[in-house]
């Protein structure tokens, strides 16, 4: 099982010192990128309301080059050798900034494509505005990877059936919820499982949710494997 040693928070955090002149890679983006394509380490945009990042911040990394049609169609081509590790977390960023109480809904649709090989998984990335929290939706996982924690067991919220894990990364808490079948399309209630976590296991308070984040944990994808967002949209109220 891979498990990360080092937050992407902290990584992101460095993207600013090291953006000048970081590029992984020589590959070229699909040519269905009609707006926008990076195969910068760092490289991000925004469109349509969400904010897109390539995020190369794992070790031993290979070539990575990430396309976007709009904010909620978009795709990554990715190439990390067959080593243990997470290597990058491409994806796509909606900000809600709204304490869970204040929620009314939050919820997320997602339609994507991805390999048969490799070693990855399709997640939501959900984080507190002080990034002490990290809650990841597991929608859809292969090959050798893993969350970090220990099993707290199964429960059923936000329209699916999830293995939720606990744990620590060094820089925050970490719960994930592995969803117990793959899945490439569906919508997730996010709300219900933050309440979840808040009054019913009170892992945290009244925490303000900053980013709703959704893209692709990869560890390993040798030899090149492509994988596609046809349509993802994050709605609150």
């Amino acid at each position: 099982m891979a498990s990360r040693t080092l937050s992407r928070v902290t990584k992101a955090l460095l993207a600013p010192a090291l953006a000048l002149g970081a590029t992984i890679g020589l590959a070229s983006a699909p040519a269905s990128a009609a707006v926008w394509n990076s195969c910068d380490q760092w490289g991000s945009t925004s469109l349509n309301g969400y904010t897109l990042y390539n995020n190369i911040w794992g070790s031993g990394a290979g070539s990575q080059c990430t396309w976007a049609n709009s904010g909620t169609n978009w795709g990554v081509w990715a190439d990390h050798p067959n080593t243990g590790g997470i290597k990058s977390y491409p994806n796509s960023k909606k900000v809600i900034n709204k304490s869970i109480d204040s929620l009314r809904s939050l919820s997320s649709s997602y339609n994507v494509s991805v390999p048969s090989s490799g070693a990855y998984n399709s997640s939501y990335d959900v984080w507190d505005t002080d990034y002490d929290y990290e809650i990841m939706l597991w929608v859809n996982y292969n090959g050798a990877v893993g969350p970090i924690g220990t099993s707290q067991g199964s429960v059923s919220l936000g329209g699916h059936t999830w293995n939720v894990y606990k744990g620590s990364n060094g820089s925050n808490e970490v719960f994930s919820f592995l969803r117990t079948s793959d899945s490439n399309s569906g919508t997730v209630n996010i709300l219900p499982i933050l309440k979840w976590i808040k009054d019913t296991k009170r892992w945290m308070g009244n925490e303000t949710i900053g980013d709703v984040q959704f893209g692709y944990e990869v560890t390993s994808s040798s030899g090149g494997l492509n994988f596609t967002t046809n349509n993802l949209t994050v709605s609150s109220s």
